[in-house]
């Protein structure tokens, strides 16, 4: 079994293991961590690489479990990170293509206050749009893992990442390499918007066996 912490709009290397086929848990009960992919997702802008965070609210100074974190409405997140989405990704090739699939989820309206609700939601889209049926199951306690799983919570993170020999990032078109060169394990939504149906054979050759 793979374990994987809830992630917004996570990195490649994160679809990489869903693609495997492997059997997958999303970890919802350990305890929530600031500057994780649990509430913030790497893009590529024309300044480079721009780190997009949702806010929370916060637990009185408790400890809370990343089940227990709901998203802050204070403030006008949702329309800047929408506005700097289409700013970096609107001359790409595809992000008109799924622009409509995405922008309910940055409006008003959007109806998930729970983190791990809208991270699910943004996952399923993902995974509807590549045709990708991963075997996911989400966590009703802590797990305990076992010798014979990778616990990939703590793993893929966006500062020191710890070393994973399963994932090898290939490059493949992005809208800014001219100016900035490739930029490897960006958000999903980068490598879609890029890439397209084309997605599904950047995650199949990033899969190392």
């Amino acid at each position: 079994m793979i374990i994987l912490p809830s992630a917004y709009l996570p990195p490649v290397q994160y679809f990489a293991k869903l693609y495997t086929g492997e059997p997958v848990m999303v970890e919802i009960h350990d305890s929530f961590v600031k500057q994780t992919y649990r509430n913030r997702c790497m893009i590529d802008s024309p300044n480079g690489i721009l780190s997009l965070s949702i806010p929370v609210e916060h637990g009185g100074g408790e400890k809370l479990r990343t089940c227990d974190v709901m998203v802050s409405e204070h403030g006008r997140w949702r329309q800047m990170h929408w506005n700097a989405l289409v700013s970096s990704y609107r001359n790409s090739p595809f992000f008109d293509y799924y622009a409509d699939d995405f922008r309910p989820f940055f409006s008003e309206s959007c109806p998930y206050r729970r983190l791990v609700d809208f991270n699910r939601a943004l996952l399923d889209t993902v995974c509807s749009l590549l045709d990708l049926h991963p075997d996911i199951s989400y966590s009703e306690s802590y797990i305990t893992a076992s010798p014979e799983d990778a616990d990939l919570r703590e793993a893929i993170r966006p500062k020191q990442p710890a070393e994973d020999l399963g994932f090898c990032p290939v490059s493949y078109y992005q809208v800014f390499a001219s100016k900035h060169g490739f930029q490897p394990n960006l958000s999903i939504f980068d490598l879609l918007c890029c890439m397209g149906p084309e997605t599904r054979l950047v995650l199949r050759d990033s899969v190392r066996k």
